[in-house]
């Protein structure tokens, strides 16, 4: 059976790599120079953690998807989610950086006032940053002067200067991702049709009326994506959250199903996968400023 470990400080994750703990919230350390992983395991994570993978070195199983790490990329965990490492059957150099940091280092600073904004620390490991040369040096310098930071005495200012390096590091995987969900618009549009065809599919079907309306996380599971990064997604391609786009569906296919003279108002509601059809009404006029009845008699 594969070994569970739990990491639940800085320090545990600094034993498993063979690492000195210089600061008890914080570490940054090259994987080249400590020692590897040599079994496949499953970690539970307590603390933040930050891969940045420069050559392939085995898979990472991340809920029900295996990603095969490529050189510059960066893969981000938060505490409570759960990563398995898959060695390679094949031996390879392990080599990168790796940044770990425990809530208590952020709690009661401006970073931990807003760490939930940064979305992709919940995005799924096939859904991982990949950076280009410039950019890959752009992390390396956050990582080294956090790294530069933590060697000094720790006095007052460690503190701000430390969290205000990550932030930084963060901000700008910001901007790596946006980038990265531009350079990929071929596919995103895949997946924007994708999309689509699956809220067509599911109101031409009997899901309605038997689930509901289709949820965020209902249409982020059938295609194979994280909550959060279809959510990124969708708002960058079309300027509306996923939540949005489905309401504007719901509202399509209300106009026009009204047509229909041989439906009640209720029918149609519980059509759409409205529990109450008082709940459609006023959905519904909150959307266009009439009711169903209005809109059906104004046409």
């Amino acid at each position: 059976m594969e070994e569970i470990i739990k990491i639940d400080s800085v320090d545990a994750y600094n034993k498993l790599r063979g690492v000195p703990t210089l600061h008890p919230l914080i570490s940054v350390f090259d994987i080249e120079k400590v020692k590897p992983i040599t079994k496949n395991i499953t970690l539970n994570f307590g603390v933040y953690i930050i891969f940045l993978k420069e050559f392939k070195c085995g898979e990472l199983k991340y809920g029900r998807n295996m990603y095969d790490f490529q050189e510059g990329t960066l893969v981000f965990v938060a505490p409570g989610q759960v990563l398995g490492v898959q060695l390679s059957t094949v031996a390879v150099e392990q080599k990168g950086w790796a940044l770990v940091f425990h809530p208590d280092l952020i709690k009661g600073t401006a970073l931990g006032k807003h760490i939930q904004d940064y979305s992709f620390f919940s995005y799924d490991s096939h859904e991982a940053l990949h950076l280009s040369e410039k950019e890959k040096q752009i992390v390396l310098d956050c990582f080294g002067k956090i790294q530069y930071e933590m060697q000094q005495s720790i006095d007052k200012h460690s503190k701000t200067l430390i969290t205000s390096n990550i932030e930084l590091f963060l901000n700008y995987c910001i901007r790596f991702y946006d980038r990265q969900f531009i350079t990929r618009d071929n596919a995103n549009r895949g997946i924007l049709e994708r999309f689509e065809n699956l809220l067509q599919e599911y109101f031409s079907s009997d899901k309605p009326s038997d689930i509901g309306l289709p949820s965020v996380g209902y249409c982020a599971e059938e295609l194979n994506l994280s909550h959060n990064y279809f959510g990124d997604l969708i708002k960058k391609e079309t300027g509306k959250t996923a939540q949005e786009y489905i309401q504007t569906k719901v509202i399509d296919i209300a106009k026009e199903r009204i047509f229909d003279w041989d439906k009640s108002i209720s029918e149609i509601a519980y059509e759409l996968g409205f529990k109450y059809p008082q709940h459609f009404t006023r959905f519904f006029k909150q959307k266009t400023g009439l009711s169903p009845v209005e809109y059906r008699s104004l046409n």
